[in-house]
């Protein structure tokens, strides 16, 4: 009598399980981006799929990629989910990156947190790098060095810089004093942070917030939204399914920029309506206003944009914990991280 034995798995199971298989495949192949004939990749430890080399990263990165780097090189390529990242250590492979082939480095990467800050049209988190950014950056330049070359007539600074920073320094001082009589003990954290903030703000407009602004003071408290999600590296820039799911974190960083920008827009409609091309200023607004977006012509769409890094770079160096943009970047002899997507040609061998 011979017994019959069901198999563990039907047809039917076995042909959904394949196809599955097969879709993911699919799925994975789909989201990798294609090396472009006649390329190839940097070397490169496996990644798990749709991972990548999260897991390997692990909470102390720059320990990791320093150990990837004594075995694949100086230059490597991992994955963050499914973008592919080029790591670059030791101080040669950095300089001939960063310094000798800087135009081909010289961009950003097309990250979703972007489109967030200053509706994707910032200067400084934008992936664009063509004509109109290189001329945007060379106003900004030019302002700025005309800022810390010329002075005012009527004031015994070198500069304009110097002029307001004094200014500043001594309205700092005041406030730290009036605090060691009351309390005694205080943070003085929000109230440097506010004080650069004015600095930059006479630099970009031309005069200073109030020292009663409630607005900028509950920008810079909150500024911390921002720092923790662009110091820490924000996962829906490399899992965009994560963007259609719930995240305070998220929440709160679209808010701030919101806050943010609606506040740098009514600064600078605030200087249309002031601008005189006759009053001496040397300010970053000024010098674009002065190229014909004055009071008779339509106002550029995001020209809040020259001073949007300023106070972002403030707020965030003013805590050690934000001394690197992503948890990933260390350039003491460790890893440089950059998104091959930035590469516009391939990286030639440091010269010794």
């Amino acid at each position: 009598m011979t017994l019959f034995q069901p198999s563990l798995f039907s047809a039917t199971e076995l042909l959904l399980a394949s196809a599955i298989f097969c879709l993911i495949f699919w799925v994975v192949r789909t989201w990798q981006p294609q090396v472009p004939k006649g390329l190839k990749s940097p070397p490169g430890p496996w990644g798990w799929p749709l991972l990548g080399h999260v897991l390997t990263l692990g909470k102390s990165p720059h320990l990791a990629l320093a150990r990837l780097s004594q075995r694949y090189g100086d230059v490597l390529q991992i994955r963050i989910g499914c973008t592919p990242v080029l790591v670059l250590s030791g101080l040669d492979t950095i300089r001939q990156a960063l310094v000798r082939q800087g135009d081909d480095f010289k961009g950003r990467p097309d990250l979703y947190s972007f489109t967030l800050v200053t509706d994707g049209q910032s200067m400084t988190f934008n992936p664009d790098s063509g004509p109109v950014w290189a001329a945007r950056r060379r106003l900004a330049q030019k302002a700025l060095n005309t800022f810390s070359i010329a002075s005012d007539p009527a004031s015994s600074s070198s500069c304009y810089l110097e002029d307001h920073v004094s200014k500043e320094a001594e309205c700092l001082l005041g406030k730290f004093q009036e605090l060691m009589a009351g309390p005694g003990h205080f943070d003085p954290y929000d109230h440097i942070v506010v004080s650069v903030g004015r600095v930059i703000g006479a630099m970009c407009f031309g005069k200073g917030f109030p020292q009663s602004s409630e607005e900028m003071f509950s920008i810079v408290k909150n500024s911390h939204e921002f720092v923790e999600t662009a110091s820490s590296g924000n996962p829906v820039d490399f899992f965009p399914i994560l963007r259609y799911l719930p995240s305070p974190t998220l929440q709160r960083f679209k808010s701030f920029n919101q806050r943010l920008l609606q506040f740098l827009r009514k600064m600078v409609q605030e200087r249309y309506r002031d601008f005189d091309k006759v009053s001496p200023g040397c300010r970053w607004c000024e010098g674009t206003l002065e190229l014909g977006y004055g009071p008779s012509h339509p106002a550029p769409r995001h020209p809040h944009s020259w001073y949007e890094a300023g106070p972002r770079k403030t707020l965030g160096t003013s805590q050690t914990s934000c001394v690197t943009w992503s948890q990933s970047l260390s350039l003491s002899g460790f890893g440089f991280v950059i998104p091959t997507a930035l590469l516009s040609g391939p990286l030639k061998a440091p010269e010794r």
